[in-house]
């Protein structure tokens, strides 16, 4: 899934907004985008159903909340 195409998958795509919402001013909407999407990609087939969506969400915020602040610039 490319980052662009991230509204194809609903968790993505609420998740993307929660953090675009979070991180605004401080990380582009689309490097949330891309983190997201990477961070549901190395999710997948590795914890419950039922509890994907709230670990995208921390394993995102994680990534996103380590990033160099001149990483995007």
């Amino acid at each position: 899934m490319a980052s662009d195409e991230y509204h194809s998958d609903p968790l993505v795509a609420d998740t993307v907004i929660r953090l675009a919402a979070e991180f605004g001013g401080r990380v582009p909407r689309r490097v949330v985008a891309s983190t997201v999407v990477a961070a549901r990609r190395d999710l997948e087939g590795q914890v419950a159903p039922e509890a994907v969506a709230e670990m995208l969400h921390r394993l995102a915020h994680h990534r996103l909340d380590r990033r160099p602040r001149w990483a995007d610039r």
